[in-house]
C-alpha cells in the first residue's frame, strides 16, 4: 500500500503556461471512467471510504490520520497549508480490497468469518455485498513532472462540467509524509496557488449537484 498526498487547485487558462514556465514535463493525456460503489445506507462514505473501479482496475481509497503518517513541524502556516491536503492510503489488491470492504460493512472492525461466494468474480463480488454504484463519470486528464522529485501535476477536465487541478506525491507506506507535504507546498508557490484556498474536488462537486441527500449527509459527518 501507498499513501497518496494531494492538494487540489483552480486550474484556468494560465496554468498551462505556468507549468510550461516553470519546467513541467507533459507525462500523457489519458480518458478514464471512475464507477464508485457504496451500500443503500452509504455505509463506506459515510466513514470516508471510497471504493471505486477505474480502467477495469478496482482500488479502495481509506483515510489515514494526519498523526499517523507524520510529526507535526513548522508555524502556523505550515500547518494550515498542510491541512488543505488530503492523505488516503491506497488498496489495489482485489482481496486486501474485498476484506476491508467486508471489515466497513460489518462495522467496528470486525472480520467477516465467510467471505461472499463470489469474491473471485471481478464483475460481480460487489453486488454480493449489496454494494451499487452511485456516481459515475468521465475524466480527460493531463499528467505533468516536475524537477522536484516524485511531484505529479494532474489537470482534470470531467465530463460534467468541472475543472480541477491536483498536485499530487505518493509516499510508501509508513514513508515521510511531511516530506511530501514540503514538496506540495513549494510546488503550490510555483504555481501561484493561493495558500489559503480550498478547493473542491471532482465527487464533491458530483454529489452536489447529481445527489444532493447524500452529499448532504457527507456533509453533516464532516467527510466533505
Amino acid at each position: 500500500m501507498s499513501v497518496e498526498v494531494e492538494r487540489k487547485f483552480v486550474c484556468n487558462a494560465d496554468t498551462l503556461k505556468t507549468l510550461e514556465e516553470i519546467g513541467a514535463v507533459c507525462l500523457a493525456q489519458r480518458e478514464f471512467k471512475d464507477q464508485y460503489f457504496d451500500s443503500p445506507t452509504f455505509d463506506l462514505t459515510l466513514r470516508d471510504v471510497w471504493l471505486r473501479k477505474r480502467k477495469g482496475c478496482w482500488e479502495l481509497k481509506c483515510p489515514t490520520s494526519a498523526g499517523e503518517t507524520e510529526e507535526a513541524s513548522g508555524g502556523p502556516s505550515e500547518a494550515a497549508a498542510a491541512a488543505l491536503c488530503s492523505r488516503y492510503r491506497e488498496i489495489t489488491d482485489l482481496p486486501d480490497i474485498q476484506q476491508r470492504v467486508r471489515e466497513e460493512l460489518c462495522g467496528d472492525g470486525e472480520r467477516s468469518a465467510s467471505p461472499p461466494a463470489d469474491d473471485d468474480d471481478d464483475e460481480s463480488w460487489p453486488s454480493g455485498m449489496n454494494l451499487r454504484c452511485f456516481a459515475e463519470f468521465t475524466t480527460v486528464r493531463r499528467s505533468f513532472a516536475l524537477e522536484e522529485d516524485g511531484v505529479q501535476v494532474d489537470l482534470d477536465q470531467a465530463d460534467f462540467g468541472y475543472s480541477v487541478g491536483e498536485i499530487e506525491v505518493l509516499v510508501p507506506e509508513g514513508g515521510d509524509v511531511q516530506s511530501a507535504l514540503e514538496k506540495i507546498g513549494r510546488t503550490a508557490q510555483k504555481l501561484g496557488v493561493a495558500s489559503d484556498q480550498r478547493v473542491e474536488g471532482k465527487m464533491n462537486v458530483y454529489l452536489k449537484r447529481n445527489h444532493p441527500e447524500h452529499y448532504a449527509r457527507l456533509l453533516s459527518a464532516h467527510v466533505l
